[in-house]
């Protein structure tokens, strides 16, 4: 059987290998939520190696690369919220209708998953951009402006994925190269 040794106050734990193998895969499945909205991702990603340092007492996932994955962890889950806030603004949305936008996301995200059980994510989403795209229409009276602006938060909406996805993808590889190298 394969293990490896962490070393705790002057005794040498044995942790299965099959313990590492089990937080990739549970880590595989959080890389694959950054791609399909009903699968825990980055964040899930996050937990796995909390619960894994804790549970060999940041022997190999030491203080400092916790912080490091706690960072990335951090801006990997919130990429949906300031990603999407961020495309909206460079399509020249006003302070109000990315106000509008969060708080018609967060509506969405309730109704989508209490009414229609389509699910959080895509609720938020389209509450988001419907607010947004009402908004602005409000704002210029001006279909074609409202559906660019919208446009531009669904675009900064699908960068945050592909951020997530490399953040996420990073996590891992941070996590197997400490672990390994013990």
């Amino acid at each position: 059987m394969l293990v490896y040794f962490i070393r705790m106050q002057g005794a040498i734990v044995v942790l299965p290998m099959w313990a590492f193998w089990l937080a990739l895969v549970m880590m595989l499945i959080g890389l694959l939520g950054v791609i399909l909205p009903v699968v825990p991702g980055v964040g899930f990603i996050w937990i796995v190696v909390l619960v894994y340092a804790i549970a060999e007492q940041f022997a190999t996932i030491d203080i400092i690369t916790f912080l490091v994955l706690t960072v990335l962890g951090a801006i990997g889950f919130s990429a949906d919220l300031w990603m999407s806030q961020v495309g909206a603004k460079a399509g020249g949305a006003s302070p109000w209708s990315l106000l509008v936008g969060l708080l018609t996301g967060l509506v969405g995200a309730i109704i989508g998953l209490v009414f229609f059980g389509v699910g959080a994510i895509p609720g938020a989403v389209i509450g988001a951009v419907g607010g947004v795209i009402v908004a602005e229409w409000h704002r210029h009276e001006d279909w074609n402006e409202a559906f660019k602006v919208g446009g531009s938060w669904l675009a900064g909406c699908a960068l945050s994925g592909l951020v997530q996805l490399i953040i996420g993808i990073l996590m891992v590889l941070l996590f197997v190269w400490q672990v390994l190298k013990g």
